[in-house]
């Protein structure tokens, strides 16, 4: 046996098989890898896409929390302004209801004093005329002198 014919025959079968190869086993191989690639690359972009998203989505959570902090602190203040203006409406009716009531008994006791007075005056009248007669030691009429003692009884 010649070894260069071995090597020859080596070397044919070894074309034939890299041939084999090349046309059977790696385009099938070469196509997985590029889908793999593939796959890679969009795993890797929708990872920075998602990262991004993230990143927005926490901004905009932010931003949501600090207006619904700037709403809740606008709707404490005007609260807060209306409670503040119930209490001063309640404390002006309080005062308007004490006038009021200072008029209405101010009034009353006008009306009490005035009484007390028509009755003490009568009193008075009927005094007097008794403290008449004693005095004069007579009747005294009351019809024939009614306008001086209704003078005397103005005069007190």
């Amino acid at each position: 046996m010649n070894i260069n014919m071995t090597i020859i025959g080596q070397a044919i079968w070894f074309a034939l098989f890299v041939f084999f190869c090349m046309k059977f086993v790696w385009p099938p191989i070469i196509g997985a890898l590029n889908e793999r690639k593939q796959k890679i690359s969009e795993g890797l972009s929708a990872a920075d896409r998602a990262e991004r998203d993230l990143v927005l989505a926490q901004e905009k959570a932010t931003s949501n929390l600090k207006e619904a902090k700037e709403k809740a602190a606008e709707i404490i203040d005007q609260a807060n302004r209306r409670s503040s203006q119930i209490v001063e409406d309640a404390k002006e009716a309080a005062r308007a209801e004490g006038d009021r009531l200072v008029a209405q008994a101010q009034a009353e006791i006008g009306r009490e004093v005035n009484g007390a007075r028509e009755k003490l005056r009568a009193e008075v009248a009927v005094l007097a005329i008794a403290g008449a007669e004693k005095v004069l030691g007579g009747e005294v009429n009351r019809d024939a002198h009614g306008k001086m003692l209704e003078q005397l009884a103005a005069q007190l």
